[in-house]
C-alpha cells in the first residue's frame, strides 16, 4: 500500500500537538485548579466558555496571524499579532506561562525540526522584538512545516481542549473516560472557535473575555501550594 500524499505536514502536526511534545502545557489548568477549590466546576461548560471567548478569538486567531503572516515572509505582522495576543492576557501568570511554553516549543523545534522560520523566530524573542507566545510560535511552526491554516489551527484548539480536561482528571473532578466524553462532546464547539479564529484579519481583531477564568487565575497566582501553574 503506497502513500500517495506527502505525509509530512500531518506528522510535523501531530508531533506538534502530541502530550508527549516537551512544551509544559501539561502544567496548566487555565485557572482551573483555583475554581475546583471553591466548589464543584462544570468541566464542560468551564472549556466551553473558553473555547468560544478565549481560545477561538484570542490564542485561535493570533495563531491564525502567525501561520499566515510566516506564509507570506511578513514577520512584521507576525510580531503584531504577537504583542496584540500578549496585551490582552491580563493575568501575569497567564501571560508567563504563554510566553514560558512557546519558547519550550520553540528551542525543541529548532533542534529537532531545524529551518529558517525557527531561528528566525528565535531571533526575534531574543532581541526582545516579539514576546514570543506559544499560540504564535506554533502557528509559526506549522506554518514553516507546510500544515495547512484549517489544520494548525484545529489541531491546537483541540490539543487546548484536551489539556483542560486532563487538568480535570488531575485535579480529581472527572475521571479519563468523562474526559474523553467531554472531548467528544465539544467537537462542535472547537469547529466553532476554530471558524472564529479563521476570521481573524487584522491583529486588533484578536481578544479574550472570560471572566470566571481571569478571576481564578488572579487568586491562583497567591495560592499558598499549587499543582499547576495556571
Amino acid at each position: 500500500m503506497s502513500v500517495r500524499t506527502n505525509p509530512g505536514p500531518l506528522l510535523a502536526q501531530l508531533q506538534l500537538t502530541d502530550s508527549a511534545f516537551p512544551s509544559g502545557r501539561y502544567t496548566l489548568s487555565y485557572g482551573l485548579e483555583e475554581l475546583v477549590q471553591e466548589g464543584p466546576v462544570d468541566v464542560t461548560a468551564f472549556l466551553v466558555d473558553l473555547l468560544r471567548h478565549s481560545a477561538g478569538p484570542g490564542d485561535g486567531r493570533a495563531l491564525v496571524l502567525a501561520h499566515r503572516a510566516v506564509t507570506s515572509g511578513d514577520w512584521d505582522a507576525l510580531i503584531a499579532a504577537d504583542r496584540r495576543l500578549h496585551a490582552v492576557k491580563l493575568n501575569s501568570e497567564i501571560r508567563a506561562a504563554a510566553v514560558r511554553t512557546g519558547r519550550q516549543v520553540l528551542e525543541t523545534a529548532r533542534v529537532v525540526f531545524g529551518g529558517q522560520a525557527p531561528e528566525q523566530l528565535s531571533d526575534l524573542i531574543r532581541a526582545k522584538a516579539t514576546p514570543g507566545n506559544h499560540a504564535v510560535v506554533v502557528g509559526a511552526l506549522h506554518a514553516a512545516s507546510g500544515v495547512s491554516t484549517e489544520n494548525a489551527v484545529i489541531g491546537d484548539l483541540f490539543s487546548f481542549a484536551s489539556g483542560v480536561a486532563s487538568a480535570a482528571v488531575r485535579l480529581a473532578r472527572i475521571d479519563f473516560r468523562q474526559a474523553q466524553s467531554i472531548l467528544y462532546d465539544v467537537r462542535d464547539e472547537i469547529g466553532h472557535a476554530a471558524r472564529v479564529a479563521l476570521a481573524a484579519r487584522y491583529p486588533y481583531d484578536i481578544h479574550s473575555s472570560s471572566p470566571a477564568a481571569d478571576a481564578a487565575s488572579a487568586a491562583h497566582e497567591r495560592a499558598p501550594a499549587r499543582l499547576f501553574t495556571t
